[in-house]
Formats: C-alpha cells, sequence, structure tokens
C-alpha cells in the first residue's frame, strides 16, 4: 500500500514522548501570529477538523488522491531538482523569504542552511524558479486547491526546532525526493515520529507542534505541497477566500519585505559567534557550511 507505514523503518511513524530539538525563547512570529484573524479562522475551522483530537497524519489516498499524481511522477521530479540544487548557492535560506521563520530557520544550527525554492504561494509564480523544473510546475497545476508549493532543503546535520504552523486551512504533504541512506532525517508531529524515504509521500498536519531531527552527513530535500483542507462547503470557501486575500498579504507583502527584515534580526538578536569573531581571545571563525 502506498501510504503503509511500519514503525522504526524509513518511512515510518512512531510514538514519540519529547522533543529533541530546542527553539529559541525569542519567535517574532509568535507576537504576530496573535494579531492575525487567522487565529479566529483556526477556531472557526475546529468544528470541522475535529479539533484537539483531529489527526496528525493522513492517508492520502482517502483524503486528497490527487495528491497520488505527484508521488508516481517522482522520477521526473527528481530530475528537475537537479538543475535546481546546481544553483544552491543562490537559493535563500527560509527566514530570507519569510522573516517569521526566522527563529526556527537561522537560529538553531546557524552555521548550516535550510534553504527553500518556491514554485506558488498561494497563486504568486515566480518565473524564473519555474523555468528550471516546467514538468514538476505542470504537475502542480493539476492539482486542485492547491495553497503553496516548494522544495524544501536541509543542509547535513541542519534540524529544525520544534514549532506550530500558523494556519489550519491547509495539509502539508511531502514527497522524499533525496535522503540520506544513512541516518535518514527524521520528523515528528505532535507524538509520532516519521522517517523519511526517497519517493516516500505523506500528508500531515503542521499546526500540531513538530520539529526535525537531523544528524545525517548529507543533505536531505523534499518537495512541499500544501492544500486546501476538505471541509464542508461554506468553511471550504472561506478558505479559497483567506488563500485570495494571503496571496495579497503574505506573497506579495510578507516575502517581498523579508530579506530586507531578516537582515535587521540579524543585528539585533544576540550573536554569541559574532561576538567571540569580534574579541581579541575568541574563537575561529567558521563558515557556512
Amino acid at each position: 500500500m502506498r501510504n503503509a507505514l511500519t514503525p522504526g523503518l524509513p518511512g515510518s511513524v512512531s510514538d514519540a514522548t519529547r522533543s529533541q530539538t530546542k527553539g529559541s525563547a525569542f519567535h517574532p512570529g509568535k507576537v504576530i501570529r496573535l494579531l492575525w484573524p487567522v487565529v479566529w479562522l483556526n477556531a472557526f475551522f475546529n468544528r470541522y477538523t475535529g479539533g484537539s483530537s483531529r489527526p496528525a497524519f493522513f492517508d492520502i489516498d482517502r483524503t486528497f488522491p490527487a495528491l497520488n499524481l505527484i508521488t508516481e511522477q517522482c522520477a521526473v521530479i527528481r530530475e528537475e531538482l537537479e538543475a535546481i540544487l546546481a544553483t544552491k548557492s543562490s537559493i535563500p535560506n527560509y527566514h530570507e523569504i519569510d522573516f517569521i521563520q526566522f527563529s526556527i530557520s537561522a537560529k538553531v544550527d546557524k552555521h548550516r542552511n535550510w534553504k527553500i525554492f518556491l514554485l506558488d504561494a498561494m497563486g504568486e509564480r515566480p518565473a524564473a524558479n519555474r523555468a528550471l523544473c516546467p514538468k514538476t510546475c505542470e504537475l502542480l497545476e493539476r492539482i486542485p486547491d492547491l495553497f503553496q508549493a516548494f522544495f524544501s532543503i536541509l543542509d547535513p546535520g541542519k534540524s529544525i526546532p520544534s514549532h506550530t504552523g500558523p494556519y489550519s486551512g491547509y495539509l502539508r504533504y511531502h514527497l522524499g525526493l533525496k535522503v540520506p541512506q544513512k541516518d535518514p532525517p527524521s520528523m515528528r508531529v505532535k507524538d509520532q515520529w516519521y522517517v523519511w524515504q526517497e519517493g516516500g509521500a505523506i500528508l500531515f498536519d503542521d499546526t500540531y507542534d513538530h520539529e526535525v531531527l537531523n544528524k545525517s552527513a548529507e543533505e536531505r530535500v523534499v518537495l512541499v505541497v500544501d492544500v486546501l483542507r476538505p471541509m464542508p462547503p461554506l468553511a471550504h470557501s472561506i478558505n479559497r477566500l483567506v488563500r485570495v486575500v494571503s496571496r495579497y498579504v503574505y506573497a506579495k507583502g510578507v516575502i517581498k519585505v523579508s530579506p530586507v527584515v531578516s537582515r535587521i534580526f540579524k543585528y539585533l538578536v544576540p550573536n554569541e559567534d559574532r561576538k567571540r569573531e569580534s574579541c581579541p581571545l575568541g574563537g575561529k571563525n567558521r563558515s557556512t557550511q
């Protein structure tokens, strides 16, 4: 079965009891999210999602079978990925295109990178990026209720601290494209762990607390596809309206100003390595990997 999962093996989900990575106490997104209408939307959607009893992982065949098209074309997507990775040095870190992610992208393992190659953000489609992977983009255009899509590229050893997604109106799909065979990275969602495998796909609710533990010596790349959560007509109509509004608030707003804001955060937030480098008795400089 496409969605069969065996605890303890690559591509599996297993129970967990505690977090392995810790984020910084400072998180600019926490303050901003409290001011967003999304908080009230999430409360409304809880009527249809199951609230605190909603599942963490979903069966793709039963929940959003259209995503199987992406899974089935993994080899095509993987081939186009090579052209993208050839430009890796110019691909921005996550916090450089979304400053709200600063504490989870830049504060832990900060000498390693978490890069995002954006393909679609609520209808905003960067032409230069899409030109490098036209077949992948053609597949994405065939997915109904697409919310967002991007390649997520983790440097060797780059972990992601525990955090929660801001909006319950979408579900998140991962397709493993490049996964180290030795010590493959794993992800905890709520109290379950998933170990990535190449060609393996999962669908999960990222509004649950989740994190990535990565001790591998090679990079990990997954295709992330966010789709509108299946809900009754009224909630679905509101969700589609949110996607339209988000295009102008987030894709045309946050993403546009984030490169500047992330530079400001870099100098406002204390950086112990920078302090050491400015000290005559400090340690050796360490370059970004």
